[in-house]
């Protein structure tokens, strides 16, 4: 085992059931690691009233080499950082924050998550026009990755349409031979009867957030149908898309490819993504509890 240890943390709000830490441990174990993960909740007791900023530095001063980022600082983090990648920078959402030599990078682990998803989890599907709904952080990343996997024509909705307004002119402008819009979820309904695919990238239909959030009776017959959402990975959207005949695309294999891509970036070794996995099975159906994880010393 490597005698350096490496600490890494979460740092987000609600996220104390979050599966990323315990299949970040078990596979850095499986590769020799002294791995240390922990967790930041700003909503838990002991961290209510913290500012990001002050996360930022209580790593920095602790020797985390890492931090993964999520609901609701991917986008406001941003500010706070001294270098970007290229494709957090184009995307304008980080997930992952990398301490080198005193400075902190942002990357992006969520668009390649998903990519990823598309290529394996829908091979042979029709790309030319998608509707996808929601305009966040996990939002900005999927968009991101559709226009890199060559959707031609890319509907973005949100119940705010400034901010769907702003994901959209922000992409056509990176991708100008491709087609993208910003429409209210409304209007985006009357969309789904011609698309080939459908994304669902906002909260809905999480343990914390039930229901579905949009009509299925409206959407294309042969359309796919993707969720972002991985507790539950058999959302009511994606039950309800299966039974009538949807190809459809749970969250499982965006959470794995964000780790698998998380990991490699902080150690520089190659986790095996199959591996992972399988530790993300048994987390989610409880064959493997999760670990009661701490935050700063």
């Amino acid at each position: 085992m490597s005698s350096e240890r490496i600490i890494v943390g979460l740092v987000g709000e609600g996220i104390l059931e979050s599966l990323t830490p315990d299949m970040h441990m078990a596979e850095a174990v499986k590769l020799g690691l002294d791995y240390e993960y922990r967790v930041i909740d700003l909503l838990a007791h002991e961290y209510r009233g913290l500012s990001i900023e002050h996360v930022l530095e209580e790593a920095r001063i602790e020797g985390f080499r890492a931090l993964n980022v999520t609901h609701p600082f991917k986008q406001s983090v941003m500010s706070l950082l001294d270098n970007l990648s290229e494709d957090a920078q184009r995307i304008g959402a980080v997930n992952l924050i990398i301490f080198d030599e005193g400075l902190t990078r942002g990357e992006n682990t969520d668009w390649t998550g998903f990519g990823s998803s598309l290529s394996e989890g829908l091979i042979d599907a029709q790309w030319d026009h998608v509707v996808q709904f929601g305009a966040g952080g996990a939002g900005a990343a999927t968009a991101y990755a559709l226009l890199k996997h060559g959707v031609q024509n890319l509907v973005i909705a949100d119940l705010n349409i400034e901010k769907a307004a702003a994901v959209a002119n922000h992409y056509r402008a990176l991708f100008p031979r491709q087609n993208v819009i910003s429409t209210p979820t409304t209007e985006a309904n009357k969309m789904m009867n011609e698309a080939d695919g459908i994304v669902q990238a906002t909260p809905v239909g999480m343990n914390t957030h039930p229901g579905v959030p949009f009509d299925l009776d409206l959407v294309n017959g042969s359309a796919w149908v993707a969720d972002v959402i991985y507790r539950p990975f058999e959302t009511q959207l994606l039950c309800e898309a299966r039974e009538r005949g949807h190809r459809v695309l749970d969250g499982r294999r965006m959470a794995i490819g964000q780790a698998v891509d998380s990991l490699k970036l902080i150690t520089g070794l190659e986790p095996n993504s199959d591996r992972m996995g399988r530790d993300f099975s048994d987390l989610v159906t409880g064959r493997r509890p999760l670990s009661k994880l701490q935050g700063f010393k």
